[in-house]
C-alpha cells in the first residue's frame, strides 16, 4: 500500500536485508520478518513495523 516503502525499510533495518530481499518479503507478506527472537525484541519489531505502517502479528 502506501507505506510500503516506510515499511521496505523497517525490514531492511530490522534484519539487515539488501533492499531487493527486503522487497520481495515485504510483497511475499504475510511472511516471517525474523524467528528466534526473544519476547521484547519481538515487541520491538512489532512497534517498528506498525509505525511503519505494517500489520503484524507475533507468533
Amino acid at each position: 500500500g502506501a507505506n510500503k516503502v516506510s515499511v521496505i525499510k523497517a525490514v531492511r533495518a530490522i534484519t539487515g536485508l539488501g533492499l531487493k530481499e527486503a522487497k520481495g518479503l515485504v510483497e511475499s507478506a504475510p511472511a516471517p520478518v525474523k524467528e528466534g527472537a526473544s519476547k521484547d525484541e519481538a515487541e520491538e519489531i512489532k512497534k517498528q513495523l506498525e509505525e511503519a505502517g505494517a500489520s503484524i502479528e507475533v507468533k
